[in-house]
C-alpha cells in the first residue's frame, strides 16, 4: 500500500484554490455596492413620496443586491487574506459559495415580504403619483444596467475565464516540423472521426513525402506505432489513437527522425468551474433589472388605463423571480458545500483513465474546492508493481484536480 499525498511532497503543496481574476472581481463588486446602495435609497424614498408599492419593492429587492454584493466583497476579502492559513485544510475556495447561500436565504425572506405588502395594496389600493413614480424606475433601470455591466466585464461566469464545455478537450495546434521533404505539420485530427494523426504540408505546398510512421511514447514508457497511409493530400495513420492524448510522438519519414511533445487537458464544466460569488451579484442585477422594466411596464399601464391593481400586481410577480432566483442559487451553492460530486462524467472519465490497463478504483471521492478547482481521493487495486506517481500521470490531463490523493493497494489474497 502507498499513499501520494505525504511527507515533504505534502508540505510543498499549494491549498490556495481561489478563481482565477479573484482580485479584479472583489473590486468590481466594491463598485457595485455603491451604486446599488444609492440607488436603493433614492427608490425607496421615493416610492413613499409617491406611493408606488412597486417602487419600494423594487428599492427593497435593490437593497437585497446591496446585501448580496456586500457579503460577496466580504468574501472574496476574506478568502484572499486567509488563503494561505492552515487553519483551513482545503483552502478559502469556498466562501463565495457560503456567501451566495445566505444570499439566497435572505433573498428568500425578502421576497416573501415583498409579496405580502404588494398583495395588501392589492387588496386596498392607494393613489400613485405616475410621472416622478416612471422617472424614479427609469432611473433604477439605467442603474442596473450599468451595474451588470462593471460586474460582468470580461468574465464568464466561471473560475478558469475559458468557456469550456462539457467534458472539452484542449488539445496542442498541429507540430510543424523542419524535415528534408519540407515544412511537414503533425496533428491529432478528429473532427466527426475517430482520433488519428494527420501528416501535410504548408498551406499551398505538394506533400512529397514518400514513407511515413508514427510512434508515440506514453509517460507510463508504453510504446505503440501508427503505420500512415497516403490519401493525396495528407497521410493518415491507419488505427485510431486511444486516449489519452498525451504522449511524445516520433515522426518518421523517409528515415528521418523527429520527436514532437502532444499534451492534452480536460476542464470541468460550467458549474463545477464557475464563480458562484461573482455569479451571485450578477444574477441579482440581471434580476432586479427585469423586475425594474416590469416595474415601468405596471405604471405606464395603470397610468393609461386606471389600472391601479396592475402597480401591485408587479410587486407580486417581482416576488415569484425573487424567490425563484434564490432557489437556484441555494441550490447550487447547497450542493458544492454539502461536497456533492460536481460534475457525473467526469467521475466517469476519471474511472476510464485509471482503469484502462486493467486496474480498478475502489473508492472515489470528488468534490469541488473553489471555482475551477477540484479536490480527488482515491483508492486503486492493481496486480501490477505502481505507484501513486504512475497514477499521477495518467491523470496530469484533468487540470481542474487541484489537491489529489492516491492509494494504491495489491488486490486481496484469497
Amino acid at each position: 500500500m502507498s499513499q501520494t499525498e505525504s511527507g515533504a511532497a505534502a508540505a510543498l503543496h499549494s491549498h490556495v484554490f481561489l478563481g482565477e481574476g479573484h482580485e479584479a472581481s472583489e473590486r468590481k463588486t466594491w463598485i457595485a455596492i455603491w451604486l446599488c446602495a444609492a440607488m436603493m435609497a433614492l427608490e425607496i424614498v421615493g416610492g413613499n413620496l409617491y406611493g408606488s408599492i412597486a417602487l419600494i419593492a423594487d428599492g427593497l429587492h435593490m437593497s437585497t443586491h446591496a446585501g448580496a454584493m456586500l457579503l460577496a466583497a466580504l468574501a472574496y476579502s476574506f478568502a484572499r487574506k486567509h488563503a494561505t492559513d492552515e487553519r483551513f485544510s482545503f483552502g478559502t475556495g469556498k466562501l463565495g459559495d457560503l456567501a451566495g447561500f445566505a444570499s439566497a436565504v435572505i433573498l428568500a425572506m425578502i421576497a416573501l415580504l415583498i409579496g405580502y405588502e404588494s398583495l395588501g395594496r392589492l387588496l386596498s389600493p392607494v393613489l400613485i403619483n405616475f410621472p416622478e413614480a416612471i422617472a424614479i424606475a427609469a432611473l433604477g433601470l439605467a442603474t442596473n444596467l450599468a451595474t451588470a455591466w462593471i460586474l460582468s466585464g470580461d468574465h464568464h461566469h466561471h473560475g478558469h475565464g475559458h468557456a469550456h464545455v462539457h467534458g472539452a478537450h484542449e488539445r496542442d495546434a498541429p507540430k510543424w516540423i523542419a524535415a528534408n521533404a519540407g515544412a511537414l505539420a503533425l496533428e491529432v485530427f478528429e473532427d466527426g472521426v475517430p482520433p488519428r494523426f494527420r501528416l501535410s504540408a504548408g498551406p499551398g505546398l505538394p506533400l512529397t513525402v514518400g514513407v511515413a510512421q508514427v510512434e508515440t511514447t506514453r509517460p507510463d514508457g508504453a510504446h505503440q506505432a501508427f503505420p500512415m497511409a497516403n490519401r493525396g493530400d495528407y497521410w493518415e495513420s491507419i488505427d485510431a489513437i486511444p486516449e489519452p492524448h498525451a504522449f511524445i510522438a516520433t515522426l518518421v519519414v523517409d528515415g528521418e527522425r523527429h520527436d514532437v511533445e502532444f499534451e492534452e487537458h480536460e476542464h470541468v464544466d460550467g458549474k463545477a468551474g464557475r464563480d458562484n460569488n461573482l455569479r451571485a451579484a450578477i444574477l441579482h442585477i440581471a434580476a432586479d433589472a427585469a423586475v425594474s422594466a416590469m416595474v415601468i411596464l405596471g405604471l405606464i399601464l395603470a397610468r393609461a388605463y386606471g389600472w391601479l391593481w396592475m402597480d401591485p400586481l408587479v410587486g407580486v410577480v417581482g416576488a415569484l423571480v425573487i424567490i425563484s432566483w434564490a432557489y437556484g442559487l441555494a441550490r447550487d451553492t447547497g450542493a458544492i458545500l454539502l461536497d456533492m460530486v460536481p460534475e457525473a462524467g467526469l467521475s466517469g472519465r476519471l474511472r476510464q483513465a485509471v482503469e484502462a490497463e486493467g486496474d480498478a478504483i475502489v473508492d472515489l471521492h470528488l468534490w469541488r474546492l473553489g471555482p475551477g478547482h477540484l479536490g480527488a481521493i482515491m483508492s486503486i487495486v492493481t496486480a501490477q508493481r505502481r505507484d501513486g506517481e504512475y497514477y499521477r500521470a495518467r491523470l496530469a490531463r484533468f487540470r481542474a484536480l487541484s489537491h489529489l490523493t492516491i492509494e494504491v493497494r495489491s488486490p486481496a489474497l484469497p
